[in-house]
């Protein structure tokens, strides 16, 4: 670890990770967007994540996330572990675009999770939250036969107001912003840096080389070693 960028880490008190595919692939969760990924290999894949889809075809999408989205036997990295420490010092927030549940097993304090999470499940009839466990079982509400859905943030839907609004106040009052497994292509999310403090400093962790039209530290490496070499 650069004695530098540790330096960085122990002055900062208020930190705001961006994660992306790239923090849970060392968990065994394929990064959708890769050469191997979902989305390269099922051109459709986005329909099938689609609002419209979920709608037209219910029992196809519930066939499809539980082929394609759910890893039970995943467990949270040191990358997750490293972050979450830092969120329960009272000196983080995380902001991810993972829809994986592992930072919440982490133990992660302050966490905006800004396309939902596959572990949260409710029934759209009733509005009423169920185990994920049950979701796996069926696609209708026990209770009232109603759709059962995660609280994913589909295609052809909104980011929750309330979860915009958090990441940009986090991101206005952050002294350091560190960009982690996350190519920072995808919108709204990549947005968010827009709204950064002009004052924070910015590092970037990721296996691909990543340009910015401002000042940022790119940390070329994987970030499970920079994460394990990382004293929180």
């Amino acid at each position: 670890m650069d004695a530098t960028i540790q330096k960085t880490f122990d002055d900062a008190k208020n930190i705001v990770f961006l994660t992306g595919a790239g923090v849970s692939t060392a968990s065994g969760i394929p990064d959708f967007r890769s050469a191997n990924g979902l989305y390269t290999q099922n051109r459709n894949a986005e329909y099938y994540l689609s609002h419209r889809y979920f709608a037209s075809d219910p029992e196809g999408f519930y066939e499809f996330c539980k082929q394609n989205l759910y890893f039970p036997d995943a467990k949270p990295n040191v990358i997750h572990q490293k972050q979450a420490a830092l969120t329960q010092q009272d000196r983080a927030t995380v902001i991810t675009q993972n829809i994986d549940n592992l930072y919440e097993e982490a133990g992660t304090k302050h966490l905006i999770d800004f396309h939902g999470n596959l572990f949260h499940v409710y029934c759209e009839k009733c509005h009423e939250t169920v185990p994920v466990s049950e979701y796996l079982k069926s696609r209708l509400h026990q209770k009232d036969n109603g759709p059962l859905r995660p609280d994913i943030v589909l295609y052809d839907e909104g980011i929750k107001q309330e979860d915009i609004i958090n990441s940009v106040k986090a991101m206005q009052q952050a002294d350091l912003v560190v960009i982690v497994g996350t190519s920072m292509k995808v919108y709204p999310f990549a947005g968010l840096l827009d709204y950064r403090n002009p004052n924070a400093k910015v590092i970037a962790v990721n296996q691909q080389l990543l340009h910015f039209p401002f000042d940022f530290q790119m940390v070329q490496d994987d970030a499970t070693k920079f994460f394990d070499e990382l004293k929180v």
